[in-house]
């Protein structure tokens, strides 16, 4: 299988000075339980391309999931909890629409004014919103669904989620810069940990850990979380 992965220099998308490298291969149509071993490995999708980070000297993207059973929330989580209660969620097909177009475009205007936000270093800024529908959200090579968050009838933030046999991915996460007050990223990792309780899944995993990047470091706070270090899951309280 290494045989396929080919070594992708490019700019770090989360601001460190390191160049970054990608460890990726474009991948057929995967089954749930060949992609879940994917996960345990720690590999993360872009699009139909699977990939982890091979980055010369660097070691700061960790593989982070949390083992839903385990997780107790702290107090900041269940205020962020009781105070969207008025959100109403619902999930299904990825569906593209203009008005998830306007909030993906502003969103990413907003959270990545010179970066490029997810790793793919030729999109340009104007229109970036298009290229992740068509190139990175509904290009999946497993069973992927989204969550959709509303405030009334005003869109708040949407989640595209990959689902194995034992757990949810969290592949992607948009929301309405204006309500961040809310804390939507807090609000959706909250809910889909209720959502694997509810369907019998084991764990949820959320990306990469990076300590020294704020808008990655969060992770840690949704305790207890397990780590992949050397090729091991270890649990962190």
């Amino acid at each position: 299988m290494r045989d396929y992965f080919l070594d992708i220099a490019a700019e770090c998308p989360y601001g460190l000075q390191q160049r970054a490298v990608y460890r990726q291969a474009p991948c057929p149509p995967l089954g749930g339980e060949m992609f879940d071993k994917f996960l345990q490995a720690g590999f993360r999708r872009n699009g139909n391309t699977m990939y982890n980070m091979a980055c010369f000297g660097c070691q700061a993207c960790v593989p982070i999931r949390l083992a839903v059973e385990e997780f107790e929330p702290n107090r900041n989580q269940r205020r962020v909890w009781r105070r969207n209660q008025d959100v109403r969620v619902s999930r299904g097909p990825i569906q593209l629409s203009a008005e998830k177009l306007a909030l993906c475009e502003r969103f990413l205007g907003r959270r990545y004014p010179d970066q490029k936000g997810v790793p793919d270093e030729e999109e340009e800024q104007e229109g970036r919103a298009v290229d992740y529908y068509g190139g990175f959200f509904l290009n999946s090579i497993t069973e992927t669904f989204e969550v959709v968050y509303r405030v009334d009838d005003r869109l708040l933030g949407v989640a595209v989620v990959d689902i194995t046999p034992t757990a949810l991915n969290a592949v992607y996460f948009y929301f309405d810069p204006d309500q961040a007050h809310r804390s939507p990223g807090i609000l959706n990792i909250l809910f889909l940990i209720e959502l694997c309780r509810s369907t019998g899944l084991d764990f949820l995993y959320l990306g990469y850990w990076i300590e020294e990047v704020d808008a990655m470091n969060y992770k840690s706070r949704f305790k207890p979380h397990q780590l992949l270090i050397d090729g091991q899951w270890r649990t962190s309280l």
